[in-house]
C-alpha cells in the first residue's frame, strides 16, 4: 500500500461521508448546531482517522486509530437512528445510509482482527 487513499475501507468510508454530508443538507435549520453538526463530525472522524493511523509509525497505533473509527461509526450509526425516528430522514434513505455504514463497520472490523493477528 502507498498511501491510504488506497484502501478500500478509507474509500468507502468517504463516499459514506459525502452521503451523510448530503442527507443531512435536508435537516431543519434550528439543527445546525445539533444533531446535524454531530452526524457530520461522527462521519468524518471515520476516514480521517483511518488516515491518521495509517501515517502512524506502529501496528499498534493503526489499531487505535481503527478502533477510534469505529467508535465514530457506532456514534454515526446512533445519530442516524435518532434523525430517523425523529423523522428528519426518511425511512429509505436510513436504510441505505445504515447498511453503507454496516459494511465499512464489517470491513473495519475485519480489517482491526487482521492487524491483531500480524502481531
Amino acid at each position: 500500500m502507498s498511501n491510504f487513499r488506497s484502501l478500500l475501507i478509507w474509500q468507502k468510508s468517504m463516499a459514506l461521508t459525502t452521503k451523510i454530508y448530503f442527507s443531512t443538507n435536508n435537516f431543519p435549520k434550528e439543527e445546525i448546531f445539533g444533531l446535524t453538526s454531530q452526524i457530520r463530525r461522527s462521519a468524518i472522524s471515520i476516514p480521517s482517522n483511518i488516515a491518521e493511523g495509517f501515517g502512524r509509525e506502529s501496528d499498534k497505533d493503526f489499531l487505535r486509530f481503527l478502533n477510534i473509527s469505529l467508535g465514530s461509526l457506532f456514534e454515526m450509526q446512533t445519530q442516524l437512528e435518532i434523525a430517523n425516528n425523529i423523522t428528519y430522514i426518511h425511512e429509505q434513505e436510513f436504510n441505505n445510509l445504515y447498511e453503507d455504514s454496516r459494511e465499512v463497520e464489517r470491513m473495519l472490523v475485519s480489517f482491526i482482527k487482521k492487524l491483531k493477528a500480524r502481531n
